[in-house]
């Protein structure tokens, strides 16, 4: 089964107030079996116009664990806390299984 991704692009648009989401989110990943494959990345542009400060990745079991996660109790209120404290793009993503 392939593995599930979630990749995003954050501009923090209010440090103090994200520095909460920053501290409990590693426990709710982890939790779903998720891990960081990217955290800040440190990103420059190479094709295109995007203006972002972090990217991340995190690698789930599958898709599916990776939406489980998404959409969990557990990461909700963060989630509601990185939306007024970030400017995100946020994407699922499904890893190439080789046949």
């Amino acid at each position: 089964m392939a593995k599930g991704y979630i990749y995003a692009e954050l501009v923090i648009i209010d440090p103090d107030g994200y520095q909460p989401y920053r501290e409990g989110v590693p426990a709710t990943i982890k939790a779903f079996g998720g891990r960081y494959l990217v955290r800040r990345g440190d990103p420059e542009v190479l094709e295109g116009d995007r203006n972002v400060t972090i990217v991340v990745v995190l690698e789930f079991d599958s898709r599916a664990r990776a939406l489980e996660w998404y959409n969990s109790e557990q990461y909700r209120d963060l989630k509601a806390l990185r939306m007024r404290t970030t400017k995100t793009n946020a994407f699922i993503l499904s890893g190439y299984d080789d046949p």
